[in-house]
């Protein structure tokens, strides 16, 4: 059983914190994700405990879950932001971030986008290509600025990760290639409104083993010195994210204290200030997403667990085959068990949360919590087939905050017309 230390039985009764778990389910409904607040900022302070001493920043990366009362939650912990969009920005600055404390990365960064974040005063932008190094020296002459860029590097390292979540190869859209960046950081040392202070990589997400992480570390290293013997003032390394997290019992990663460790001793020799962009490794244990059975379905020898989440609310078991631990609300002391493929609503064969799972028996109006849901959740969920998305609650102690409503069937055409509008495009 993958539950996470702020989520726990008490009398068989699924608890977050303080909170009785199924108490929320009949109050706000499911679906519903609930996040617990001490988890987001144990995890965070994880990093910052480990650096302890050093020149460094932790960036919570947006894009794993981006709730404003998430971000406000690290706002107050005094987190620095990793971007990856214009909206990701507006919503660390509508939840009361610094921008001078956000670093915007991303492979493919609009005009628009490059001038709201100037505009913002953030604080660098990791570049992903030349000719977007060109773009922002444009940019930023025309404002009258001068920005901090890093080159994003591709190390050329196999993160040995699901491949739609490794991004350190050569046959990747992300990144310069590292034999490449020497002569490309040349010549955006020549452009104007860009200063070239920092180098960045990352090489791939939900990463067990640290091995690849730490071989990326330390040729960064060797770059950065190869730089600075060029006269350019490196004075950042930005290594990305990528820490993995237990999804099942056969996970194991590195626990957090210990792999910084390991990488301060790479790269504190360089007298560098060290900066991190972790997001699932922050999030993803804190959440889960709670759905009820609908009802059971024997179809032969197979039986499906039909229930009113799908892969719209979650597509992580679709989208990349995740597997995600599912656990009754409330749960029989000693109880029979069933093997059942747990599936939602929605028409497609690929909607489905697990097969051929042993589970506890279930009946319909009985609550399941769908473990380590707080990456990559409701930040990927959609409207597809017309279902509003879900609520999502965080939990502080035995406070219940109702991080967002859940969406009605009015929200789902919003800015929608039924008749032909006429615009003039002049």
């Amino acid at each position: 059983m993958s539950l996470s230390s702020e989520f726990f039985y008490r009398d068989n009764a699924l608890v977050c914190e303080r909170v009785d778990v199924a108490s929320l389910a009949r109050v706000y409904g499911t679906p519903c994700y609930v996040y617990a607040k001490r988890g987001i900022t144990s995890r965070y302070q994880a990093y910052k405990h480990a650096f302890a001493g050093s020149w460094s920043e932790v960036c919570y990366a947006v894009k794993a879950n981006s709730n404003l009362t998430v971000l406000r939650t690290l706002v107050d912990e005094g987190a620095w932001f990793d971007i990856v969009s214009g909206g990701e920005l507006f919503r660390v600055l509508a939840a009361g971030g610094d921008p001078a404390k956000v670093v915007f990365s991303g492979v493919g960064k609009t005009p628009d986008e490059i001038r709201f974040a100037i505009e913002k005063g953030i604080h660098r932008f990791n570049c992903e290509s030349e000719a977007e190094i060109k773009l922002i020296s444009g940019i930023a002459r025309a404002a009258g600025r001068e920005v901090s860029i890093a080159v994003r590097v591709n190390p050329d390292v196999d993160a040995s990760t699901h491949p739609y979540i490794s991004t350190g190869l050569r046959e990747h859209k992300f990144g310069i290639d590292i034999a490449l960046a020497e002569a490309v950081y040349a010549r955006a040392a020549m452009l104007p409104g860009v200063v070239s202070d920092g180098v960045s990589c990352h090489i791939g997400s939900q990463l067990l083993d640290v091995e690849p992480l730490l071989e990326a570390a330390g040729k960064m290293c060797s770059l950065v010195q190869r730089l600075r013997g060029r006269g350019l003032p490196i004075e950042f390394l930005d290594l990305g994210g990528g820490l993995g997290v237990p999804y099942g019992a056969n996970d194991h990663p590195a626990a957090i204290p210990a792999y910084i460790e390991r990488l301060r001793r790479v790269v504190e020799p360089l007298d560098l200030t060290i900066m991190l962009e972790p997001g699932r490794s922050i999030v993803a244990e804190a959440g889960i997403l709670l759905t009820t059975v609908l009802l059971v379905k024997e179809n032969g020898n197979k039986r499906f667990v039909i229930v009113d989440a799908a892969m719209n609310d979650l597509i992580r078991p679709a989208l990349y085959q995740a597997y995600h631990e599912i656990v009754p609300v409330l749960r029989e002391p000693v109880g029979e068990h069933m093997v059942a493929d747990v599936v939602g609503p929605v028409c497609e064969t690929g909607d489905f949360f697990a097969r051929d799972r042993d589970l506890p028996s279930v009946a319909p109006g009985d609550v399941l919590a769908i473990c380590t849901a707080g990456a990559y959740g409701f930040a990927q969920s959609s409207n597809y087939n017309s279902r509003p998305r879900a609520c999502e609650l965080l939990i502080d102690a035995s406070d219940v905050h109702l991080a967002r409503r859940r969406e009605t069937y009015k929200d789902l055409i919003r800015g929608e017309n039924v008749t032909l509008v006429h615009e003039s495009l002049r």
